[in-house]
């Protein structure tokens, strides 16, 4: 069992984000548990690198002198397993928002959706989603959007080194990916039904790997709460 001393001098936690709670609502119940168990007023915690409500799976937590190495934890190569679902398109990109616009897919093959995976892969130009949390002229892109108001979005180099669809179940295809910081899996689904002039929407997102941090080797919050003295 860590102590009070272990978690001050840094410890790296990591955590299973659950679906639909935010990345701060997991390092606040980890914060709020290790103050509670030692009975302290206050601890640094702070997480390596932000997962969307709508996605599940891993969030590296630091503790104390470990949130120093935040930074370079957030640098390193992320992998993501997840669900396009083809001939729909909605603002946000994902399940956010409704669908807006319908396509067809009956041209959609297997044979066109594997040459396709090939042109995301590399470094590539990639415009962040309308609702994201990016910062333009000191608000959020997502005011912006949820008010209805257009705003110039500059897009960014990404690399994307690996892009495979594992399985095709009718409208959904589900893939795995492997991509560099800044990459938004919301823009490559988005993206992707693009270049099979169709259109797509990210439907399911999971972060299995952040350098060589595994989710399968993760617990979840309340997990945690349960490895502390007098939880």
């Amino acid at each position: 069992m860590k102590t009070l001393d272990d978690y001050k001098n840094g410890q790296v936690v990591l955590i299973d984000k659950p679906l639909e709670w935010t990345s701060f609502q997991a390092v606040s119940k980890l914060r709020w548990a290790i103050r509670k168990a030692f009975g302290i007023k206050k601890i640094k915690v702070g997480h390596a690198g932000t997962l969307d409500p709508l996605a599940s799976g891993l969030l590296v937590i630091c503790t104390g002198k470990m949130t120093k190495q935040i930074n370079i934890f957030q640098g390193q190569e992320k992998e993501y397993t997840g669900i396009i679902t083809l001939g729909g398109t909605t603002p946000s990109y994902d399940l956010e928002t409704d669908i807006d616009k319908t396509f067809p897919t009956d041209h959609i093959t297997e044979a066109l959706i594997h040459d396709t995976t090939k042109q995301f892969i590399g470094t590539i130009d990639q415009f962040p989603p309308v609702f994201s949390a990016i910062k333009k002229d000191g608000k959020r892109l997502y005011e912006f959007a949820r008010a209805g108001q257009e705003v110039d979005i500059t897009s960014r180099q990404v690399e994307i080194s690996e892009f495979e669809i594992t399985e095709k179940l009718n409208q959904q295809l589900k893939f795995r990916v492997v991509c560099s910081k800044g990459t938004y899996i919301r823009s490559l689904a988005h993206d992707f039904g693009t270049a099979l002039n169709s259109g797509a929407h990210l439907s399911k997102l999971r972060r299995t790997r952040i350098g060589n941090f595994l989710v399968d080797d993760a617990m979840s919050p309340l997990d945690f709460v349960n490895t502390l003295p007098l939880s």
